[in-house]
């Protein structure tokens, strides 16, 4: 018998076991646009049913909607403790966004048909709208609804958007690169609300690295605490590629 196939000769209950076992096999790093092309190689290698993300968070690997959690407790933590912030963002500007205008029209975070996923704007909106009903942020109101014309501060550009809850302003705001107008709330400025979130991975550079506060920073959490888990008979089934799980992406 192969090496490779001495699970294959297990009792039907054993290899439910198997499959019901996940388990972490290594650590992606940042997608970016490359989201669907990981989807589709890992699809490939272990069924669509056979993998997911996962993210390690204090000692426990958790799903990403429970991570996510995480993420914008760091913006509003970070917005708390600026009230000039909130009240430039709240009376100067109407919404935001990260790589596209179209994202503000994105409430969940949960994006599984973008190019790439885009959640510092979320958290921004979901932030200053939780102050727009607090009664202890006065400069924060709520907006009426409808839309308005708002000007994009770094093209100049006039879109016909909704404003965010909590916004009654006029620009429409990036945020992301160092050259955008709103890079002062980029995820790789926004520094990790808890030490406990961080980890590091030696020998890894990647671009949030770079900029804010670096591996301190809610993005460094969110990149570095990434695992990919396996369903335990699939990654079996894999033979091979399972000394290069992760290959290819």
């Amino acid at each position: 018998m192969n090496r490779d196939d001495w699970w294959r000769t297990l009792d039907p209950s054993a290899l439910n076991d198997l499959a019901a076992t996940w388990f972490p096999v290594g650590q992606p790093g940042f997608a970016g646009d490359n989201k669907h092309a990981w989807k589709s190689t890992l699809d490939a290698r272990f069924g669509a049913d056979g993998w997911r993300m996962g993210h390690y968070v204090r000692g426990a690997i958790v799903p990403p909607a429970v991570a996510i959690g995480e993420y914008e407790e760091a913006y509003r933590v970070y917005l708390r403790a600026r009230p000039e912030l909130v009240r430039f963002l709240a009376t100067t500007c109407g919404n935001v966004y990260d790589s596209a205008v179209s994202n503000v029209y994105d409430a969940s975070y949960e994006q599984p048909d973008t190019a790439s996923n885009h959640y510092q704007d979320i958290s921004v909106r979901r932030v200053i709208a939780e102050l727009a009903d607090d009664p202890d942020w006065p400069d924060v109101t709520p907006t009426e609804p409808g839309d308005v014309d708002l000007t994009d501060a770094g093209t100049g550009l006039v879109h016909h958007f909704p404003r965010a809850y909590g916004f009654r302003g006029d620009l429409l705001l990036q945020i992301r690169e160092p050259d955008s107008p709103g890079f002062l709330l980029s995820p790789a400025v926004v520094p990790a609300h808890d030490p406990a979130l961080l980890t590091t991975l030696p020998g890894r550079l990647e671009w949030y690295h770079s900029e804010g506060c670096g591996d301190l920073s809610i993005e460094a959490f969110w990149q570095m605490s990434k695992v990919i888990e396996v369903r335990t008979d699939r990654f079996l089934a894999s033979g091979q590629a399972r000394l290069a799980p992760l290959a290819g992406l």
